[in-house]
């Protein structure tokens, strides 16, 4: 199911993103060839294997459904694109066809799949804040303080540690963007309460390179009691664990919060473990026999009111008019963190190019257990870093086309068309480049999880 709502949310993308450039060129009346979901040839090979699952003509336009499930585009007549017809553009331009448009209307062409993405991103934001408001968990709403992963340690924290403040009394925008901050904000120090007694943690200067060399997800946790939640399809516990089961012990050890249990569950592969829970208001005792995995097969529960006194929150709401501001502001930050994150791959000390991901990646990031609120969010996340990604300067993408727009305008005339097709070229090579290197660490990465067990 997570895989099939990715492939639903990217197509809602594409779609979306194509439908901004093909109004945009009808707008200025400009010919739009093909306007198609999917491509109908082996991308990015143009000449083959050319078929399309659906297609149909209505007016100078095709419409269809491509056979190879990778995004989508639309052919504008007299420019060149992912279907590098170069033989069309050999022709003199025609007045409906994208070269025999003004620099300006080009330039709201191009950038009308950007705008259209920026501003789904932004809609859904702000209708989820109006519709659900924003739970908000303070860092100090965090009780039982946190649990930190083998990159917290190094960084100075210990679990039970209670995070207060920054650099001299600031303040972190929310629990959830601690780690976020600390990584990307060039914070050094960090106040915490470590067993009743205030302490300052200078932050170590390469922290940076070392959780993304480990892709740490929960360098920061909060910890919360040992809950049974969502069941995976290959857990052990069917019949024995039901959700909303507490975990208190595992053999002859007490489990207070939920990261005391999969590390002392991993070391009893294919051993029984004894279980000791609590059901309501009865304490029972279950044997399961953990598998070579070492998983059980559950993660905790996403409703975080079930963990009212570990977990303190406030809550705000929004009118409809106040939720379009909100929802501004929170497609704001996504951006401003996601450019903060793009910058650590072309960083010669953090080297983030090594953990690039591809469709995989993104896949990995929806749930099968996912609510509609989940998906949409989710959604508008991608929505917005589809928005950015498009914008970079690079040939071939909307953003290598609107700076030689911009160059166009500056020197006034058209740049030699050798040159544009040379760096056309350039730049698509590029993007097949990045785009199997991406893909390429997927698959490494999932082939050394599956075979060998390696993180």
């Amino acid at each position: 199911m997570g895989t099939l709502y990715f492939i639903l949310s990217l197509s809602i993308l594409v779609v979306l993103h194509e439908f901004g450039h093909f109004i945009a060129a009808r707008a200025f009346k400009t010919r739009v060839e093909k306007f198609y979901l999917f491509f109908d040839f082996l991308f990015p090979i143009p000449t083959l294997l050319n078929f399309a699952l659906f297609k149909k003509k209505i007016g100078d336009t095709e419409y269809g459904i491509g056979w190879f499930p990778l995004g989508g585009y639309v052919k504008i007549a007299g420019m060149m694109d992912e279907s590098m017809d170069e033989e069309a553009l050999k022709l003199p331009p025609k007045p409906d066809e994208y070269r025999s448009k003004k620099n300006w209307q080009k330039l709201i062409i191009m950038l009308g799949g950007i705008l259209m993405n920026l501003l789904l991103g932004w809609l859904i934001y702000s209708q989820l804040l109006f519709w659900g408001g924003d739970t908000h968990l303070p860092a100090d709403g965090v009780k039982n303080g946190i649990h930190v992963d083998s990159v917290g340690v190094y960084a100075g924290f210990r679990d039970g540690d209670q995070i207060l403040s920054h650099d001299g009394g600031q303040k972190f925008r929310s629990f959830k963007f601690i780690t976020t901050e600390i990584l990307l904000d060039d914070v050094k120090t960090v106040e915490i309460k470590r067993n009743g007694e205030l302490k300052t943690i200078t932050l170590p200067a390469d922290l940076v390179p070392k959780a993304v060399a480990s892709r740490s997800r929960s360098m920061i946790e909060y910890r919360i009691p040992c809950l049974v939640g969502e069941l995976a399809k290959d857990n052990v516990i069917k019949g024995k664990l039901q959700k909303g089961d507490v975990i208190i012990g595992i053999n002859d050890s007490v489990i207070t919060y939920f990261d005391q249990a999969p590390p002392l569950v991993a070391s009893l592969k294919e051993k029984d473990a004894n279980i000791t829970l609590l059901r309501g208001k009865d304490t029972m005792h279950v044997t399961v026999k953990v598998p070579k995995t070492g998983l059980l097969g559950f993660r905790p529960p996403s409703d975080l009111k079930l963990y009212a006194g570990y977990l303190e929150f406030s809550e705000l709401h929004f009118g409809f008019f106040q939720s379009f501001g909100a929802g501004a502001e929170k497609a704001y930050i996504t951006i401003k963190y996601y450019l903060k994150q793009f910058k650590l791959i072309f960083s010669p000390t953090v080297q983030g190019y090594k953990q690039l991901g591809g469709f995989g990646t993104m896949a990995s990031m929806y749930q099968d257990d996912m609510d509609l609120a989940g998906f949409l969010s989710l959604t508008a996340f991608i929505s917005l870093v589809l928005a950015v990604m498009n914008l970079l300067p690079i040939p071939m993408l909307d953003g290598g086309y609107v700076i030689m727009l911009l160059v166009e305008t500056i020197i006034r005339r058209p740049l030699n068309e050798k040159f544009v097709d040379f760096i056309q070229k350039i730049g698509f090579i590029f993007i097949i480049a990045l785009m199997l290197w991406g893909n390429g660490n997927d698959l490494y990465r999932w082939v050394m999880t599956k075979f060998f067990h390696a993180g």
